[in-house]
């Protein structure tokens, strides 16, 4: 956790640095102030600097030492258990089709009946993935 929060800590640092070397010189090549990039820059520091506050806090109202600070822990040492997962799962890869399908046709030229025709294969995609345990070879 400590590592986790240095780092975050370090990156608001460098948004926060080069936010405020873009504002600087795009006012002195341009002469005015362009707010998109430079609210975007700061935003993005200041998202940094939430999360390492944010765990900062865990960190302190845990009050103790995760396994991944132990220099001389093992792998094993910390919680094995990190969910459940099917490899063989064709269903997440169809439902990022879908998704980039819809995305697409909102995107490229407003393109909507590639979106219309998208939200039925999103749906599919959906239900197969959640249901994927109680049908088939793997029903439960």
């Amino acid at each position: 956790m400590k590592s986790s929060i240095v780092l975050f800590t370090i990156l608001a640092a460098y948004f926060w640095i080069v936010g405020t070397v873009y504002t600087v010189w795009h006012y002195l090549t341009h002469g005015w102030l362009e707010w998109a990039g430079t609210s975007v820059v700061f935003l993005a520091g200041g998202l940094g600097a939430f999360i390492a506050f944010y765990l900062w806090l865990v960190q302190r109202k845990q009050g103790g030492v995760l396994t991944e600070d132990i220099e001389t822990a093992d792998i094993d040492d910390g919680d094995p258990e990190v969910g459940e997962f099917s490899p063989w799962s064709w269903w997440p890869m169809t439902l990022a089709f879908a998704l980039a399908l819809f995305i697409l046709g909102l995107c490229v030229g407003f393109n909507f009946w590639l979106s219309y025709f998208s939200l039925p294969l999103i749906a599919v995609s959906m239900f197969g993935w959640v249901y994927e345990y109680y049908r088939g070879h793997f029903a439960r």
